[in-house]
């Protein structure tokens, strides 16, 4: 496209002049006008005749391998099955073709009923034994068992019913020994749990301790003391903890404030003794009658009176006495 601005130059661009800068009005804009590219003088392809089947004279394409009017091989010009094309059969009525003609090679001719008269010639020369009686018979037709065995229908599986297995009685969960605990864990041996019975332990639920200590736990429902024996010289409260291999004499589980190695009560043949194990919230000790401690023991040992009170966790109180009859018997 080329184009003239008012000053008479030539610009290759229809909006200004590429010469003086000009603004180019539209009538001054000339189109290209490009001729129109030739066809294409590529030679035509020529079409294939069709084939014309020299058995039956069907038209097929030039392409085609086998008549479809009547089968003819077109690459080995090898003729249909039948000599007679199909197509080339007129409609008229054919005469009856002889049997021995049409009989298939290798199969047996179908012979026509035979007459009154061959029928008593038969008969007369089988009376005079003109027949051959003694020829061996056809063979029988025998059965494939493989096939016929194949269509039979499979025999039912039997179904067997589960054999009951015997019932198994629960195994008691027992501690380990105190071999395998591991020796990080300082552990306090203990002396056998044999002999004579003189001491237990009263684990209670004390409502007014709970309150002291404002938990969040909820408050289990406060009831009877569960009452531990003390047949050792030493016995561990805490919780337990089968990943560390605690196991402690008196299990204080249902209190969360309870540390798993908590406190150690030890005795010495006359009196008992508390320590604190390190415990996160601390071991008191109270006495009857009095107010509830405010604070914990100091480390080491502290001398537990007679009827004085351990108070540990959240809402627990151990009474350390000794056993009386009825316990004795009990635990026996």
């Amino acid at each position: 496209m080329s184009a003239i601005c008012p000053n008479g130059h030539e610009s290759a661009s229809n909006d200004y002049c590429d010469v003086c800068g000009a603004p180019i009005p539209p009538q001054n804009v000339t189109p290209d006008v490009r001729p129109a590219a030739p066809l294409s003088t590529r030679p035509a392809v020529p079409v294939p005749a069709p084939q014309v089947c020299p058995n039956c004279g069907a038209v097929n394409v030039a392409a085609a391998l086998f008549c479809e009017a009547c089968g003819y091989d077109f690459t080995t010009g090898t003729p249909p099955r039948s000599a007679t094309p199909t197509s080339a059969v007129p409609d008229t009525e054919l005469p009856a073709p002889d049997a021995a003609a049409t009989t298939p090679a290798g199969t047996d001719a179908v012979e026509p009923e035979a007459s009154a008269a061959d029928q008593a010639e038969t008969a007369d020369a089988t009376s005079s034994g003109s027949l051959d009686l003694d020829a061996p018979a056809a063979p029988p037709v025998q059965v494939d068992t493989d096939v016929a065995s194949e269509v039979r229908p499979p025999a039912p599986v039997a179904s067997v019913a589960p054999l009951p297995l015997p019932p198994v009685a629960p195994q008691p969960v027992q501690a380990p020994p105190a071999a395998s605990r591991p020796v990080s864990e300082a552990y306090v041996p203990r002396a056998p749990k044999s002999g004579p019975l003189e001491w237990v332990a009263e684990v209670w639920i004390d409502p007014d301790w709970y309150a002291a200590q404002g938990s969040t736990d909820a408050l289990p429902s406060p009831g009877l003391p569960d009452v531990v024996p003390l047949r050792g010289t030493t016995a561990l409260i805490g919780r337990t903890s089968r990943s560390r291999n605690i196991y402690p004499d008196i299990d204080c589980g249902m209190d969360a404030g309870v540390s798993r190695r908590h406190t150690m009560v030890t005795f010495d043949g006359s009196r008992w003794w508390v320590e604190d194990q390190g415990s996160a919230n601390g071991t008191f000790i109270g006495s009857p009658g009095a107010a509830l401690p405010t604070g914990p023991i100091p480390t080491g040992r502290t001398e537990l009176d007679d009827d004085q009170r351990i108070y540990v966790g959240a809402w627990t109180r151990i009474v350390v006495r000794r056993a009386t009859d009825d316990e004795i018997q009990a635990f026996a």
